[in-house]
């Protein structure tokens, strides 16, 4: 590998991670408002349930299980962001270590 392609390996990497912190932001972003539904469905359904609490809160689940799923998709998206971003930043070290040893070895 030449000093270039490191070079433009590391631009690439580090543009790429600029660009996960807003991926990281637009999935918390999607998360949040998924979990707001959530909790909207889930409040509205248990208050006009009947029955006692266990009923009340076995009905609320049901009635909110398509927004549940939602959250769930969501908060999977946002953890797959997550991981991507860290596989990126490690190959950002891997990439500058190399970089380093490159220099040590041209030195040699």
């Amino acid at each position: 590998m030449t000093p270039q392609d490191l070079a433009r390996q590391l631009a690439e990497l580090t543009q790429e991670n600029y660009r996960g912190v807003t991926a990281v932001f637009e999935a918390e972003k999607k998360l949040a408002e998924a979990e707001y539904k959530l909790d909207g469905i889930e409040a509205k359904s248990f208050l006009k349930a009947t029955g006692n609490v266990a009923e009340r809160t076995a009905q609320s689940r049901l009635s909110s299980a398509d927004a549940r799923l939602e959250r769930d998709l969501a908060k999977a998206e946002f953890n797959r962001v997550k991981l991507k971003l860290k596989a990126i930043e490690s190959a950002l070290m891997a990439s500058a270590t190399q970089a380093k040893l490159l220099a040590v070895e041209s030195r040699v």
